[in-house]
Parts: C-alpha cells; structure tokens; sequence
C-alpha cells in the first residue's frame, strides 16, 4: 500500500541506495526509483539530469559514461556525501540477480525521460537489465509512447502511465473535464495496469462528486497517488484516510515508517 518513494524508507535516507532497494523488496514493499539514459546509452538510477547536488559529479547525466557515473557517490538531502555508490540499472540487476522476492515486491522504474530520447541501443540495454527481474517490476513514465516502447522490449514487465505530466494536472483542475481526462489517460496506454495521479487530482474530483479511482477501476486499472514529500506529520492522516475511502491502491510516500508511525505502526 505505502511505495517507498526514491528507496526510501525514512524520509532522511539517502535516496536510490542498493542496501534499502534490497531491503524493501525482500520485505515484500513496493519501491520506486528513477531512471535516466547515460553517454553510454545505458540507465542510471537517478532524478535530476544534472549529476549535482544529489551526487559527487558534476555536470549533466547525458555527458557522464557508466564508468564515470560508478565512480560517484550519492549525496543525502543535506548535501553530505556518504559511501553509497551510484547505480546503473545493469548493477541493479546483479544485486536483484537470484534474489527470492516475496509475491508482493515490487520494483518500479519510473523513466524520467520521453520516447525521443531512446534509441536502439537503450533499448537493448534496458532489455537486458530487465528481463531477469521482470516479474517484480513496473515500468513508468509521464510519455505514454516511452512507456509502449520500453515494455513492448521486456515481456511480462507491467505497465505503468503517469497522465498528470506536460500540463496536464493544471489543464484538468481548470476543465474538470475527469471523464474525458480518464478515457484519454487509458486510450493513451492501454496496457497500463497502473495509473500513476497527483493526489490533489484525486481530491478536487472527489470535491467535484466525482470518483476518479473508481473510474480508473472501472476500466480494470489500480490507481498509485502521489506523492507524500518530506517527514511524515500528523496532517497526513486525514488525507490518507480519504485516499483510502475512496479505494487507492498504493501511496507514494517519502516516508513510510513515519506514516506507519502514525497509525501506532
């Protein structure tokens, strides 16, 4: 139900490190991390397209070869630099390599970028990384012809689609057009499986009378909301509780012992 957002289970952990990516999958948690292309036309395990702050590089991610970018180490959000390497998405598939994973695990890689981007050989790469642990993972992306291509590489990789992206969150909350937003996001990807929404889209259709989970479930998708940010604090709960009334599948949190934290967890 609660993703960890970034890997993280705390919301002071370092975000992407191998030790709590193992950690959350072998407990059978959902865990997200994201995904950019290299010089080399592989996959890194990072956000921001530029290596600063969040690393010891410097520069834009594009630049960086996967031998530069195995170099570096991740920086926490105070800026500290700690022992935890960067990982490329051919290292994550060794650490996951033979692991036995409980039925719930669940790995999604949330590509930050657009269809534009990939080529023939990310493609390949992104095969080969996948593949092994394909059963355990969703692929994700706010561009919906990314995500077709990507998964159409990998069989048995779920689809995932964020519709929310370019505008679209603002265009919608000024249209109130939830109908058409929904047969839109699903004619988009029509194989997603999950569909991934900012929860004050969620929330203004409630307010509008207009059950958005429901009419993503009707079209036989599950619905992630997103995202929690930073510490967990009392004020979430009434949110979450709403969420939950209103059926969401999974939570994206920054925090997730915090919010276990304010239910007595």
């Amino acid at each position: 139900m609660l993703k960890w957002h970034r890997a993280r289970r705390r919301a002071s952990d370092t975000p992407f490190t191998a030790s709590r990516i193992v950690e959350g999958l072998r407990a059978g948690a959902s865990v997200e991390v994201d995904l950019l292309i290299h010089r080399d036309r592989g996959f890194v395990v990072l956000h921001d397209r530029n290596l600063a702050p969040g690393t010891t590089g410097r520069g834009q991610v594009h630049r960086a070869s996967a031998h530069k970018l195995r170099a570096l180490r991740l920086r926490s959000a105070d800026g500290r630099a700690g022992n935890d390497p960067v990982l490329l998405l051919d290292d994550l598939a060794g650490l996951l390599d033979s692991m036995e994973l409980p039925p719930t695990a669940s790995l999604q890689l949330d590509f930050k970028e657009d269809a534009r981007a990939l080529d023939g050989r990310c493609i390949a790469s992104f095969a080969a990384a996948v593949a092994p642990f394909a059963s355990h993972a969703i692929l994700s992306c706010g561009d919906a012809e990314a995500v077709r291509v990507l998964t159409d590489a990998v069989p048995g990789l779920a689809v995932g689609y964020d519709p929310c992206h370019r505008g679209a969150a603002d265009a919608l909350l000024a249209s109130r057009d939830f109908a058409g937003f929904v047969e839109a996001a699903c004619t988009a990807s029509p194989r997603a499986s999950m569909i991934y929404l900012e929860i004050r889209l969620i929330l203004a259709a409630d307010d509008d009378g207009v059950d958005l989970i429901g009419a993503f479930h009707d079209s036989g998708r599950r619905v992630d909301a997103y995202t929690f940010a930073g510490p967990a604090n009392p004020g979430w709960r009434p949110v979450i509780d709403r969420l939950l009334e209103l059926g969401v599948d999974q939570i994206t949190v920054d925090d997730p012992d915090g919010v276990a934290a304010l239910y007595g967890g």
